[in-house]
């Protein structure tokens, strides 16, 4: 443990006593602080000064795994320790495990946490829990808070620290019999806000000249250059979008600025470019991941089409969907106040301003708008009782509720009395939706095992396939060579085996060009091949290896007519493959 502590100048860091003796005399805090208060890095340093993290880690929870890594980063930094390796801080996300042995604090997402629920009940290996950004009401942060809810009793020694920016923190409050709510102020400036609305009254006045979003965005953009120097953040709905809107600002602007992406799928050496300050100005294209969990340095100007992809689950289509709706006024002010952390800023938003004042106060939590299949799952293989009965902030509607049950029958994975089954303890251990977990245990009795899984962790990914809409021709053309007239499915298989044969001969840059040329997601790839993986392990934990044929034949590539340029590119098809994806691109 360090011998001294130092505090960055921040709003958090004068009320450091307050917070600290907060913390000591409750077992339940909810610290309330604005974007720039410095709560997210400096919790875990107080939690230090007072001999926390010593008979068990300090674990915090961050929304997302961009967020989680660089908080870690930043928090070793301000305590002079190495990242992970031999330091006493670390981080935790899906696929990569950075924590040293002699951890004090370690960084996670708040899934991560959920997940260790099943192999450490109690949370033993913790003495405080920090579960940060919890006004994002995410289906995995509600689960937890009503999961600590019945814990805490039986863990008098265990702290917990929620924080929430300042939208309704007394809810948080309410649930943990009305612990003490600390609010710190933020370090802002001014942000003045323009509305440019993109609207057409009528169907009737819907022209061929009428201004895309990309058009008014690049207004914008020319609107604010004029406002002197300053880097911009530019809040869009996912990955497609951030990549048409990067075309449409390089060929608008040339050398004038760096463009940068930044969505959650990123490598971590791609997101470290944003922490990067250039002698030209940049702008930033981001998901709602530089929303609340992630700052990013230097923004002056914000543009706001209002716009963001909200899951949204239909008991009666039993179809989960993504599709893009206005952002609620709390997530458009916390998008505006990202300009106003180093000076004066500007926000133009995109959208009209009694269109602002109509839109709901807050986004609706997920747990009201989500497939509850697998997290009645969960709850019977933890034994945590009936949904109906479970402490959450909002307890979810009755039809989502029966619709969760009903799935559950219909998988095997609870009997008539909604028991669970060893079918249903099973899926219980496997990281994917449970209808597609059921694919995997009936593939180890019908001998398909191995390829079931290869369509499993595609499933359970966004289609690596991506069609650029001024190269929809050319995707297709390369999209053919994986292509099966019988069977998407098989397609997948196509697609698996020629990533693998070449990952095993390329180096990493030479496989991303590769994949670049065959208009494939590099990161999507990599991401499918790490769910395989875990879902190998899982499959050798749970023992469900079985003698005999585990694969159908090898799917043969499509034959190519002739050969094009590239040398790779196959005839064109008749039609692209479809997409199946409903995740969330940030």
């Amino acid at each position: 443990m360090p011998r001294h502590i130092n505090y960055p100048d921040l709003p958090i860091s004068q009320r450091r006593a307050e917070i600290a003796a907060a913390i000591r005399d409750h077992q339940v805090i909810v610290l309330c602080g604005e974007t720039g208060s410095g709560k997210t890095t400096q919790l875990p340093k107080i939690c230090l000064e007072l001999g926390r993290g010593i008979h068990g880690m300090i674990g915090h929870t961050q929304p997302r795994r961009i967020a989680a890594r660089s908080v870690a980063a930043r928090i070793a930094s301000e305590l002079k320790s190495p990242l992970g390796a031999h330091g006493i801080v670390g981080y935790k996300v899906r696929f990569s495990d950075h924590t040293p042995p002699k951890a004090l604090i370690k960084l996670m997402t708040d899934g991560i946490l959920l997940a260790e629920t099943q192999s450490d009940p109690l949370f033993k290996q913790y003495d405080t829990l920090i579960i940060d950004e919890a006004h994002e009401r995410s289906l995995n942060i509600d689960f937890l808070l009503g999961y600590l809810k019945q814990l805490l009793p039986k863990r008098p020694d265990l702290k917990l620290i929620i924080t929430s920016a300042t939208i309704d923190p007394a809810s948080f409050s309410e649930h943990f019999n009305n612990c003490p709510i600390i609010t710190v102020s933020g370090r802002t400036y001014p942000v003045e806000i323009r509305y440019r609305p993109l609207t057409v009254d009528t169907p009737e006045e819907v022209d061929e000249d009428e201004p895309t979003l990309l058009d008014a965005i690049v207004n914008a953009v020319d609107e604010l250059r004029t406002n002197g120097p300053g880097d911009t953040l530019i809040f869009l709905s996912g990955e497609r979008e951030i990549h048409e809107t990067a075309d449409a600002l390089t060929a608008h602007l040339g050398n004038k600025a760096d463009i940068l992406p930044l969505y959650a799928r990123l490598s971590n050496e791609q997101q470290q470019k944003i922490f990067e300050l250039s002698s030209r100005p940049r702008i930033i294209l981001s998901t709602n991941v530089a929303e609340t969990s992630l700052t990013v340095p230097n923004i002056r100007y914000v543009i706001d089409p209002g716009l963001a992809r909200i899951s949204r689950y239909s008991p009666r289509t039993k179809v989960q969907r993504l599709p893009i709706e206005p952002v609620s006024q709390a997530s458009a002010n916390q998008r505006s106040g990202r300009c106003g952390r180093v000076m004066a800023g500007i926000c133009i938003r995109l959208y009209a301003e009694d269109d602002f004042a109509s839109r709901p106060l807050f986004t609706e939590p997920e747990i009201l708008r989500t497939n509850l299949a697998s997290v009645i799952l969960q709850m019977r293989y933890l034994r945590l009782g009936a949904i109906e009965d479970f402490p959450f902030l909002q307890r979810p509607g009755g039809k989502l509720i029966a619709d969760g049950y009903q799935t559950l029958l219909e998988l095997s994975a609870l009997d008539r009395h909604n028991n669970l089954t060893p079918i249903g303890r099973q899926l219980a251990r496997l990281p994917v939706d449970p209808r597609i977990g059921r694919m995997i245990l009936a593939a180890q009795h019908e001998g398909v095992l191995d390829d079931v899984l290869i369509i499993a962790a595609a499933l359970s990914v966004q289609d690596p396939r991506v069609r650029p809409l001024d190269k929809q021709q050319a995707a297709d053309t390369q999209h053919a060579l994986f292509r099966d007239e019988h069977s998407d499915f098989l397609s997948y298989l196509k697609l698996w085996h020629w990533y693998q044969d070449n990952a095993k001969n390329l180096s990493t840059n030479k496989l991303r060009k590769l994949c670049e040329q065959h208009f494939l997601s590099f990161t999507r790839l990599r991401e499918w091949r790490d769910i395989h993986t875990q879902l190998l392990e899982i499959i050798d934990e749970l023992n469900l290896r079985k003698q005999g044929p585990q694969h159908a034949p090898r799917p043969k590539l499509r034959p190519l007519k002739k050969k094009p340029h590239p040398p790779q590119a196959p005839a064109p098809p008749s039609s692209a493959p479809p997409t199946h994806s409903t995740r969330s691109p940030s």
